[in-house]
């Protein structure tokens, strides 16, 4: 009998061992690449800066855009004293660095790991 109750308790364990690491598979941490975006509201605008560079990271990231500047274009292109860039060239920068780490071709259609081949 304590057996059995000991193999439940380290069944239940395990369950509720599992339920976060499921929880957590499907976070992404697309703000890094939006780090030098503004949090602060702008208004007459919907959202912040960083929030639509974190929605335009992931378009980009589920393939539903692929080029960093056209997932970019909601990005002002307007310079804000006291930051560097516009939040339109820290979006594409970003987007670019995105698509390194995953490994996938650039905008301009040129994937640094396909091989070429030589004419003779």
């Amino acid at each position: 009998m304590r057996t059995k109750r000991t193999l439940m308790t380290a069944g239940v364990i395990a369950a509720l061992a599992a339920i976060p690491a499921s929880a957590t598979a499907k976070a992404t941490g697309y703000g890094r690449f939006c780090q030098g975006e503004s949090k602060t509201h702008v208004a007459g605008t919907p959202g912040t800066p960083f929030s639509t560079c974190v929605s335009d990271m992931a378009k980009l990231a589920t393939g539903k855009a692929s080029n960093p500047h056209r997932v970019c274009l909601n990005e002002s292109k307007k310079h804000v004293a006291g930051t560097k860039g516009t939040p339109y060239s820290v979006c594409v920068s970003g987007a670019k660095r995105l698509l390194k780490a995953q490994g996938t071709a650039t905008s301009r259609g040129h994937n640094p790991n396909s091989v070429r081949m030589r004419r003779n």
